[in-house]
């Protein structure tokens, strides 16, 4: 009797940790909490930042609540660790725990306040699918990243040999030159330091638009493939996981169904 009527509690806890309506009200709290966070960055009356700081104890709770509610659903405990979106949001709501005055953590806690916002991404599946597929292209996006700084390197270089005199300010050293190079990249007044050196070379112009077709047209082109070719992948796994999750729902209910089956048989058999 007690097995299953706590049975009767894990389902019923299950059914409103993976509700809509609840996946809805926890996404409001974070709106809430955010909002809570960049309210405080303002000038308020005392009145009102009390009423804030009692909010924020009272969202705090909610969401100490909320990550109890979301393992006590786990069949299998383990399994919850082994998620490592369970493993950030049990991270930020124990650390939005820590008392956020008169501590030396104070930075840290309201550090964890901030990064509650994040917990948008664990929430909703699509932006998970979006961080996973980041996580996933970082490898080859590093690999690209050392191309860009080796050319980043050469063109630093030649612009501190060819271009110091001009102007020692933008092109002293090879790390200034590579600095001034990203600001090229970046399209920040770039024709500015392409009309000083051109007073003195007047072929410098090759120099700049060699280096941008790599770097803002090449480069940006290969990292942003790299991306799309991982979120491709991730969502085509996505789906066909949801597939075979639906496969199995379906086997399952068709077993059940047998077994009915055969239980009415048995007992039409033994009625005869």
């Amino acid at each position: 009797m007690t097995t299953a009527r706590s049975q009767s509690w894990f389902d019923v806890f299950k059914r409103v940790e993976r509700s809509v309506w609840f996946q809805g009200f926890i996404i409001s709290i974070i709106i809430i909490a955010a909002l809570t966070v960049g309210a405080k960055t303002y000038p308020l009356p005392y009145s009102v930042e009390l009423a804030i700081n009692y909010l924020d104890t009272l969202i705090t709770v909610f969401f100490l609540a909320e990550i109890l509610l979301r393992f006590v659903t786990y069949e299998r405990k383990r399994e919850f660790f082994k998620d490592p979106w369970n493993l950030f949001d049990s991270v930020i709501v124990i650390g939005s725990l820590v008392p956020i005055s008169n501590t030396d953590m104070v930075l840290v806690a309201r550090l964890l306040r901030v990064l509650r916002v994040l917990r948008l991404v664990s929430i909703i599946p699509d932006l998970r699918v979006l961080i996973n597929a980041l996580l996933k292209a970082i490898p080859k996006m590093g690999y690209i990243a050392l191309l860009m700084f080796i050319i980043f390197y050469i063109f630093g270089a030649m612009g501190s040999i060819f271009f110091e005199d001009i102007n020692e300010t933008l092109w002293g050293d090879i790390a200034i030159s590579m600095l001034t190079l990203f600001r090229i990249a970046t399209f920040e007044d770039w024709t500015d330091v392409m009309y000083e050196t051109m007073a003195v070379y007047p072929l410098s112009w090759m120099y700049y638009v060699v280096f941008i077709f790599l770097t803002a047209f090449v480069f940006l082109n290969m990292m942003v493939g790299v991306v799309l070719e991982v979120m491709s992948r991730e969502t085509s796994a996505e789906e066909q996981q949801h597939q075979e999750d639906h496969h199995q729902a379906l086997v399952e209910q068709i077993s059940q169904l047998q077994q009915q089956v055969q239980a009415l048989s048995d007992k039409l058999d033994r009625k005869d």
